[in-house]
C-alpha cells in the first residue's frame, strides 16, 4: 500500500506489504539483518561491519539491535530465511527503547530464533518495543522460560511459539512491569507430550490484553495462566475472530487467573479440553473476572460444543 510522499520524511500513510509496515514518517533509521546464505541483488552477507542497508545488512541480531538509536522509532527488518540460534541467558536482548523488529516472509521463511539450550531466553526489556511476524522454535527439551516481557507498552504481533524437540516448560512469561502488554495474532505449536506448565505467564501487569489466539499444547496448569502477582484489567480473547485454546492435559484448564486479578475473559473463545468429564466450570478460573460469553468448550470429539456454565448475571 502506498499512500503519498512525504519527502524527504518517508510516505504519508507509511508503507506496508500484506499488512507489515515498512516505513512511516517518524524520522527513525531502517536497518536490515540477513543471516540468510540469500543475499539482496546486487547486496553482500550480512556482517555487523555493513551499515545496516538493504544492500549491506547487518549479521547478527544482537549486533543490529544494539545499533539502533532508542525512541527515534528505528525500525529492523530482518530479512526472509534468516535464522538465530539461541544458545544463552539473554542471548538476544531487545532493550533499546521504542524500536520495531519486522520479519519478512511466510511460513518457514518466517525470521526464526531457535533455543538450543535449556537457559537459553530472549528479552524484552526496554519500554515501547514492537516484534512482528517472527517464529520461535524450540530445538531443545525442556527449554525453562524462553521469551520474557518486562517492560511497559510493548506488542507482539503475528508471532508463533512451536515446539520441536520435546517442550518447552513454559513459552511466555510477562513480569510486573510489562503494563500494557499487547500479544495479538499468537500461535503456539505446542507439543502433545506432557512436560509444559502453560503457554503463557502473566505475573502481574495492567491492562495486558491478549487476543486473536490458536494455543493447543499439553498443559498440567492451564494455557494461559495468571501467577504470584494479580494482574489489573486483563484481557483475554474478542478481536477479529474466534480465539482458539486446546490442552491436551487431563488437568483442562483453558485459563486460570489469582482470585484478584480484575478483568475480562472473552468473547469469542473456543476451548478443546482433553477429557469427556465434568470439566466444563473448570476450564476457566477467575474469581473477579467477568466472563464475556460466547466462551465455547467442547472436551470430546465428534460432540458439538456448549456455552460455559460460569453463574450468568441476572437483572
Amino acid at each position: 500500500m502506498y499512500s503519498g510522499s512525504n519527502y524527504p520524511n518517508g510516505f504519508k500513510n507509511g508503507i506496508t506489504i500484506r499488512g507489515v509496515p515498512l516505513s512511516s514518517t517518524h524520522p527513525g533509521e531502517v536497518y536490515w539483518f540477513n543471516s540468510s546464505s540469500v543475499v539482496a541483488k546486487n547486496g553482500i552477507a550480512g556482517s555487523d561491519g555493513n551499515d545496516g542497508s538493504y544492500h549491506q545488512p547487518f549479521g547478527t541480531l544482537d549486533g543490529a539491535v544494539g545499533k539502533m538509536k532508542a525512541n527515534r522509532g528505528d525500525v529492523l527488518a530482518i530479512m526472509p530465511g534468516s535464522s538465530v540460534t539461541i544458545s544463552a541467558a539473554a542471548a538476544v536482548a531487545f532493550d533499546v527503547a521504542g524500536i520495531a523488529i519486522i520479519g519478512l516472509g511466510v511460513g518457514s521463511l518466517r525470521p526464526t530464533l531457535n533455543f538450543t539450550t535449556t537457559d537459553g531466553t530472549v528479552t524484552i526489556s526496554a519500554a515501547n518495543i514492537t516484534l512482528v511476524n517472527l517464529l520461535f522454535t524450540g530445538g531443545i527439551d525442556a527449554v525453562v522460560a524462553p521469551i520474557t516481557f518486562s517492560a511497559a507498552d510493548c506488542a507482539m504481533i503475528g508471532c508463533e511459539t512451536r515446539d520441536v524437540t520435546g517442550q518447552a516448560t513454559k513459552w511466555l512469561i510477562t513480569t510486573a512491569a510489562a503494563h500494557r502488554l499487547l500479544i495479538d495474532g499468537w500461535v503456539h505449536r505446542g507439543a502433545a507430550a506432557a512436560g509444559t506448565t502453560n503457554a503463557l505467564e502473566i505475573v502481574g501487569g495492567d491492562d495486558i490484553e491478549v487476543k486473536n489466539f490458536s494455543i493447543d499444547g499439553n498443559f498440567s496448569a492451564a494455557c494461559i495462566q495468571n501467577l504470584t502477582t494479580a494482574a489489573v484489567n486483563l484481557k483475554v480473547g474478542g478481536g477479529n475472530g474466534w480465539n482458539y485454546a486446546r490442552t491436551r492435559n487431563a488437568a483442562d484448564v483453558i485459563f486460570t487467573a489469582l482470585t484478584t486479578t480484575t478483568g475480562f475473559v472473552g468473547p469469542n473463545i473456543a476451548a478443546r479440553l482433553q477429557d469427556n468429564a465434568a470439566n466444563i466450570t473448570e476450564a476457566f478460573v477467575g474469581a473477579n473476572m467477568q466472563f464475556m460469553q460466547p466462551i465455547e468448550i467442547v472436551n470430546l470429539d465428534g460432540e458439538s460444543s456448549m456455552q460455559t456454565n460460569i453463574v450468568a448475571s441476572t437483572d
